[in-house]
């Protein structure tokens, strides 16, 4: 997205003077009385550009693509997994995933900035494009042309240049960068798709056509379009937004009411209000952390999707639901066990029964017969322990993860590409892939095993908790003391202490490792969220998968200053009457100004 410089240095300088925070008389910070100007939407991850010049971001920040730095900006755009801002000077600054070099942003000055999937392109004041980061479809490889705007897609770029014809460089297996020979007042770049915007406002895209997100073609009177991963959004002259294509999250379902910008992202869509109230709406944290009400006895966390058992011995889940595991078979189960895009469940005479609809490695619908005391499902395979105690797997086996060993075990645990199990004296074996030696259990004595998705843990018989494998984010670093339960995730692991507390540690960025207080009875770590049985029956799961739709609240409301007992403070210190009157009118002229703006926002895939 950009901004003409002159009206950036304006506004720039017309807003200097507005006051930034609103806080409590005791210096506590109550409620920002910024409103934003600028929206733009990445994969995960959104960002609002503020009147004053600031950034702020929300969404997934794994890899700190949401920490935008301090000062003032006059553009920004997210990208997949990294962010750039174009700061008033024409100088370019990036923070986030940075493996490809994308946020290694050249010296100079630019006129215009867009962030792409893992790389960047900038406009020189000349006009000229450049690009850098990855660049395995060419998609660095800019023209030497003049262009008037640019947008950098998934892993193709277009640019408008000076005479109205749009020129694209990069992937083309889908004809995305294969630009009709016409003349366009705007284009975006998406997933594999592209749309342009004519003159007259019909809209054109070109590019893959699958989930609908070519459908726009024809749509007229639209002033300004955006292309996201699967779907694209309008904006109609009257400012409600038109969304067409893929809408398995609702991210094409608009609200009503007038809009005066639209960005489209990877699952979800954000829209600015003329007030400066920033909406979003789409996929977000999938639910899998929102329970359901009620008690229950048993709960099993998977990748987005989460099951519990109720006391009667119903299964309920609650997910996204694209490969329909949250539609659970009914009939009593003494038993439930979610993984990746399955969930299995034990009948009460220990038959196995899977649902969902990802069965390309047979790890769902391929379940022996027969009578098992254990089901555990896992990534691509499932798991199961028969009364007897043998362990049976089923599914993907391409690392031998379902190849299990003779013997009598009396516990067994999936994980992402390994399977571990645990003897009648207590030796842990394991056995499918050891990248990361998450298959070398130690030669000790142990009372329950967990296998995450690349490292493992076991509970002593004195309670001490220890891991191996992967520990790129402290997974394995299990603190000291005793435990009752230990449950190994992703990139996290939650343990149970005896007393009933729940202690994680690991992956901190999205809340895995900050637990719900309270005596618990029963954890489950997955992917990317856990959950917990506590004491009364109730499930507690935290941990939100991305929030690219959790808009602070602040920005929701349109920065509107706070009615509390809190007056309109600068740093702590009051205002004198003359300096708060002109900071209203800076604020109402801002408004008015973001209600007039166009902006160009882009969204990609990571």
């Amino acid at each position: 997205m950009g901004q003409s410089a002159a009206a950036s240095l304006a506004v720039a300088a017309l807003l200097a003077l507005a006051a930034t925070v609103v806080v409590g008389w005791d210096g506590a910070t109550a409620q920002r009385n910024e409103r934003a100007v600028a929206i733009t939407v990445g994969w995960e991850h959104a960002c609002a550009l503020l009147d004053s010049g600031a950034v702020e971001c929300w969404g997934d920040n794994r890899d700190g693509q949401t920490d935008a730095p301090d000062g003032s900006f006059s553009a920004v755009s997210a990208g997949s997994a990294h962010t750039c801002g174009l700061r008033e000077s024409g100088a370019v600054e990036c923070w986030g995933y940075n493996w490809y070099g994308q946020t290694d942003a050249p010296g100079g000055t630019f006129s215009a900035i867009s962030a792409g999937g893992h790389y960047t392109c900038g406009l020189r004041w000349s006009g000229v494009p450049e690009c850098w980061g990855g660049n395995a479809a060419g998609q660095t490889d800019a023209p030497k042309w003049s262009f008037r705007t640019l947008s950098a897609g998934s892993n193709h770029a277009c640019g408008r240049l000076t005479n109205g014809a749009v020129k694209c460089w990069g992937d083309n297996r889908f004809g995305q960068a294969d630009a009709p020979i016409w003349y366009f007042g705007g284009v975006d770049a998406g997933g594999l798709h592209t749309c342009g915007q004519r003159a007259s406002g019909a809209i054109e895209c070109w590019g893959y056509s699958g989930e609908g997100r070519t459908d726009g073609s024809g749509r007229t009177q639209l002033s300004a379009v955006s292309a996201g991963d699967a779907h694209t959004c309008g904006l109609r002259p009257n400012g409600a937004v038109r969304c067409w294509g893929d809408n398995r999250f609702g991210q094409t379902d608009a609200p009503g009411g007038a809009f005066s910008a639209v960005s489209a992202g990877g699952l979800y869509t954000c829209g600015l209000r003329p007030s400066g109230a920033v909406e979003c709406w789409g996929g977000n944290d999938f639910g899998q952390a929102n329970p359901l009400d009620g008690r229950f006895s048993a709960v099993g966390a998977g990748r987005w999707h989460t099951c519990g058992l109720r006391e009667n011995g119903e299964i309920e889940c609650w997910t996204e639901n694209y490969r329909s595991q949250a539609e659970t078979p009914r009939g009593r189960f003494s038993a439930v066990s979610s993984g990746h895009s399955q969930a299995c469940g034990l009948r009460d005479g220990g038959e196995v029964e899977c649902w969902g609809h990802y069965d390309g490695w047979g790890e769902l619908m391929e379940a022996p017969s027969g009578a098992f005391s254990i089901v555990r499902a896992g990534r691509d395979h499932t798991c199961g322990l028969r009364a007897s105690g043998e362990v049976e797997c089923w599914g993907w086996n391409e690392n031998g993860q379902t190849d299990t060993p003779d013997g009598m075990f009396s516990a067994v645990s999936v994980g992402g590409d390994h399977t571990c199990a645990l003897g009648d004296a207590g030796a842990v074996e394991c056995w499918g892939a050891n990248w990361y030696g998450q298959a070398d259990a130690p030669s000790e004595r142990f009372g329950a095993v967990s296998a995450g998705a690349y490292h493992t843990c076991a509970l002593g018989d004195a309670g001490a908790v220890e891991c191996w494998g992967a520990n790129w984010y402290g997974q394995a670093d299990a603190p000291g003391g005793r435990f009752g339960t230990v449950s190994a995730g992703e990139v996290h692991t939650c343990g149970l202490r005896e007393n009933g507390k729940i202690e994680c540690w690991g992956y901190t960025f999205n809340g895995q490792v900050r637990p719900p207080a309270g005596k618990h009875v029963q954890i489950s770590s997955g992917t990317y969220h856990a959950c917990a049985l506590g004491e009364d029956g109730a499930v507690s799961c935290w941990m939100i998968y991305n929030g690219a739709a959790d808009v602070p609240a602040w920005l929701r409301a349109g920065g509107l200053p706070s009615t509390g007992t809190g007056g309109l403070l600068n740093r702590g210190s009051a205002l004198p009457v003359g300096v708060v009157a002109l900071a209203l009118l800076c604020a109402s002229l801002s408004a008015l100004w973001a209600a007039s703006a166009s902006c160009r926002c882009r969204a990609t895939s990571r």
